[in-house]
């Protein structure tokens, strides 16, 4: 595979403003590598040179990305121009099971296409795959504080244990939550979803509506996969909101503006934390 352009250096980040605009691609893995470079460079041609990238270590068990060296190097480019790497599951992958609820069939089959693999994980087997992808991580030579679950579905079994694995925060739909203590701040994050027309039309009609909501948030958060840049009027929809939000936004990782939350908290901070 021919190797993506390297990531252009971080700009350096003003610790000024209290608006901020946290965009992430999930699924990022060698078998989305093109496609996620090839968006990181248009988002940096939009002034975005900070992003949360949502690392696949086996997805769905096509090929682990320890077995790309190229693409680990490119994970470390990436982490030294400023982006940040978090951990996305394992597989992403979750095998249908024969007593599933109608309501769990909905959750796992419909709202995502048997990938919520840990929406009802048990707390020992959370600790088997964390422990995997974290060790996978070092060997890859970046670091993670972050654990975003596939879909956002992370059970309560799971969330309890990610803090033994050195993760500071998962986020799901909803909410950002710091780790160990939880404190939660409420903010719904932008998502497209592109297996159907109808979808793909839904989705463009909800997020003109949520961008207008989320306007004057501190926090907006837009959520992007590699798959959505190959939809014209859903990718063009995501450029706009992403140069809208610059306008009087900074763009910051997850960490990063967790960490400013956590510093407005301390004496002589200016921030506000109040959860939104």
């Amino acid at each position: 595979m021919r190797r993506p352009m390297t990531i252009l250096a971080p700009d350096p980040c003003p610790l000024t403003s209290e608006r901020a605009l946290v965009v992430s691609l999930h699924d990022v893995s060698p078998h989305t590598w093109a496609a996620s470079a090839s968006i990181l460079s248009e988002l940096a041609d939009l002034g975005v040179r900070h992003t949360s990238l949502l690392v696949i270590p086996d997805h769905h068990r096509r090929g682990h990305f320890l077995d790309s060296p190229e693409f680990c190097a490119w994970l470390r480019e990436a982490e030294q121009a400023g982006h940040e790497i978090v951990m996305h599951g394992y597989y992403h992958q979750r095998a249908r099971r024969t007593d599933e609820t109608a309501r769990q069939k909905l959750t796992t089959r419909v709202y995502t296409a048997d990938e919520g693999e840990f929406f009802d994980i048990d707390a020992e087997s959370a600790r088997t795959l964390l422990g995997r992808a974290r060790s996978d991580f070092a060997s890859a030579g970046v670091s993670s504080r972050g654990f975003i679950a596939p879909a956002w579905l992370l059970s309560r079994a799971a969330e309890a244990v990610l803090p033994e694995f050195g993760v500071e925060y998962t986020t799901r739909l909803g909410s950002v939550t710091a780790l160990p203590g939880g404190e939660t701040w409420r903010s719904q994050s932008l998502v497209w979803s592109v297996r159907s027309l109808w979808r793909r039309t839904v989705s463009r009609i909800w997020n003109a509506a949520l961008f207008r909501r989320k306007e004057r948030a501190p926090l907006l958060r837009i959520s992007i996969h590699p798959v959505d840049c190959g939809h014209p009027a859903i990718w063009r929809q995501i450029r706009q909101h992403v140069a809208r939000a610059l306008e009087d936004r900074e763009a910051l990782t997850y960490h990063a503006w967790l960490t400013r939350q956590h510093a407005a908290a301390s004496p002589g901070g200016s921030l506000s934390r109040t959860p939104f």
